[in-house]
C-alpha cells in the first residue's frame, strides 16, 4: 500500500486569483484592469471571452468557503484585485472593495481557514499601464502605495501575505512574448518590467516590516529550471541559459544574489538598475513560494533568439499540453533549498508549493459525478514528491492546489479546467470532483491507495 504522509501541522490550500474567479467587473466601485482591455482585442483570447462574470465568486464566497472546509482545506490563497482596492491605480481608495475582501477573510476565518492574500496577480489597473505599466519606472511607487492600503486596511485579518504572483509570466508573457496582457512585443520594456517587478516586491515588503504585522510575507516564483536534452555540453550550457533568464533574473535579486553576469553582461538588452535598488529588492523574506506544473527538456539552439529551445519529450501531457513530470518538482524544490540555504543569515527559509494542478477535459457523467482520475494520479505522484523530501529533511511547509475551481484560464479562457471543482458557467453550480474527495482523505490522514 501507498501512503502519503505529511506533518501534522502542514498547511493544506486551494488557490485562485481575482480576475480568474470574481467576476462582478462593473461592480462594487472596481476600475479597468489590463485583462479588461487586452481581452477585447481581436483573436487575443479565446472566443472573445473575458472574466467579467467567471466563477461569480464577488457573490458566491460562502458557498465557495464551505466547500473548502468540506474538503478540509485549513487555507485558502486568493489575490487582492489591485482595480478593486485603488480603481485609477493611484489616489482614491474604493471602500467597497476593501469591505468585500475582509468579508471573504471573516468567512474562511469562521470556518477555521486561513486567509493567504497575494497582493499582485497581474490584474493591472488600466491607467497604469497607460503610463507605461511595468516598464516604467513609476509602477514601482505605485505598488508601494497600493501594497501599504492592503496592509493597513487588511493586515488584521490576512494569515499570510505574498507580494507578486510569476514575475516571469508578468515580464516576459507581458512585455517580451505578447501573449498575456497588456499584450507587448519588446524586449527592452521586457528588461525593465523584470527589474521594476523585482523592485515593487522589495519596497512592499520594505514597507510591510514597518507595520508591526507579523504575518509571513513571501513572494511565489514559477521557477523554469530546464532539464538538458542530452548530457553534451552545448546543451547543459542551454539550459543553464534558459534557467538564468528565466528564473534567476527574478530569483537572485531577491534572495540577496544580484543579478547573473549572463542577463548583465551578455544579454542584448540592459537592466534598468539605479545605486540602491540592489538592497531595495533584497528584503528578508519569510518563506518562498513555488508554482510548478511541468518541466521541459531543452538543447542549444543557435539560430534562437536566446540560443535555446525546448525538446520533444515522451511523458504524457495534461489538457495544456504540457508534459507530466514529478521529478522537475524535485528538482526546483532541491534546487530552491540549495540556493537559499544560508540567506537572510537563516538554515532555510521555508518552501511553499503554492500552485501545483491538472487541466483535464472534465465532464459530469451519466452519475452526476466527475471521475477526473487522471487528475488524481498528478496530484498522487506530485504530492508523493513533496512527502518524500520533507522526509528527507526539505523544509516544505504547505502545498495549494491549482485551482479549487474551473476558471477563467487567461488566453485560453474557460476551455481548460484546473480546478478540483467543477464550475457550469451556464448556472454557475459547483459540483465537487473526485479530485476534491481525494484531497479530502489526503488531508485527513488517509492519502492511500
Amino acid at each position: 500500500m501507498n501512503r502519503l504522509v505529511f506533518p501534522k501541522d502542514f498547511i493544506w490550500g486551494t488557490a485562485t486569483a481575482s480576475y480568474q474567479v470574481e467576476g462582478a467587473g462593473h461592480e462594487g466601485g472596481r476600475g479597468e484592469s489590463i485583462w479588461d482591455t487586452f481581452s477585447r482585442k481581436p483573436g487575443v483570447v479565446y472566443a472573445g471571452e473575458n472574466g467579467e462574470i467567471a466563477c461569480d465568486q464577488y457573490h458566491r464566497y460562502a458557498e465557495d468557503t464551505a466547500l473548502m472546509a468540506e474538503f478540509g482545506f485549513n487555507s485558502y490563497r486568493f489575490s487582492i484585485a489591485w482595480p478593486r482596492i485603488i480603481p485609477a491605480g493611484t489616489g482614491k481608495v474604493n471602500p467597497e472593495g476593501i469591505a468585500y475582501y475582509r468579508r471573504l477573510c471573516e468567512e474562511l476565518h469562521k470556518h477555521g481557514i486561513s486567509a493567504c492574500a497575494t497582493i499582485y496577480h497581474w490584474d493591472l489597473p488600466q491607467p497604469l499601464e497607460d503610463a507605461g505599466g511595468w516598464a516604467s519606472r513609476s509602477i514601482v511607487n505605485a505598488f508601494e502605495e497600493y501594497a501599504k492600503i492592503c496592509f493597513r486596511e487588511l493586515g488584521d485579518v490576512v494569515d499570510r501575505w505574498i507580494t507578486i504572483n510569476e514575475p516571469l509570466c508578468i515580464a516576459y508573457l507581458g512585455y517580451l512574448h505578447g501573449m498575456h496582457a497588456p499584450g507587448i512585443c519588446d524586449l527592452q520594456k521586457a528588461l525593465n518590467a523584470a527589474h521594476h517587478v523585482n523592485m515593487a516586491h522589495g519596497v512592499a515588503v520594505k514597507a510591510y516590516r514597518k507595520t508591526g504585522l507579523t504575518a509571513p510575507i513571501g513572494i511565489t516564483w514559477n521557477p523554469v529550471t530546464p532539464r538538458p536534452a542530452t548530457n553534451s555540453p552545448a546543451d547543459k550550457k542551454a539550459a543553464k541559459i534558459a534557467r538564468t533568464l528565466e528564473t534567476e533574473v527574478f530569483v537572485f535579486p531577491c534572495l540577496g544574489k544580484g543579478y547573473p553576469e549572463l542577463v548583465t553582461k551578455d544579454f542584448k538588452g540592459s537592466l534598468p538598475i539605479k545605486s540602491g535598488d540592489l538592497e531595495t529588492i533584497a528584503q528578508p523574506i519569510d518563506f518562498i513560494g513555488i508554482n510548478y506544473y511541468f518541466e521541459n527538456p531543452v538543447s542549444a539552439d543557435k539560430k534562437a533568439r536566446f540560443k535555446y529551445c525546448n525538446r520533444p519529450f515522451w511523458q504524457d501531457t495534461t489538457d495544456m499540453g504540457w508534459p507530466i513530470v514529478p521529478g522537475g518538482l524535485e528538482r526546483q524544490l532541491k534546487w530552491f533549498a540549495e540556493i537559499s540555504k544560508g540567506v537572510f543569515g537563516k538554515t532555510d527559509i521555508p518552501l511553499f508549493i503554492t500552485e501545483n494542478g491538472y487541466a483535464g477535459k472534465d465532464e459530469i457523467g451519466p452519475d452526476g459525478r466527475i471521475h477526473d482520475r487522471d487528475r488524481i494520479e498528478y496530484l498522487k505522484q506530485h504530492l508523493s514528491v513533496c512527502a518524500d523530501l520533507i522526509k528527507d529533511g526539505l523544509n516544505i511547509k504547505g502545498y495549494y492546489v491549482w485551482s479549487l475551481l474551473d476558471n477563467f484560464e487567461w488566453a485560453c479562457a474557460y476551455t481548460k479546467r484546473f480546478g478540483i471543482v467543477h464550475v457550469d458557467y451556464n448556472t454557475q453550480k459547483r459540483t465537487p470532483k473526485d479530485s476534491a474527495y481525494f484531497f479530502r482523505d489526503v488531508i485527513a490522514g488517509f492519502g492511500e491507495w
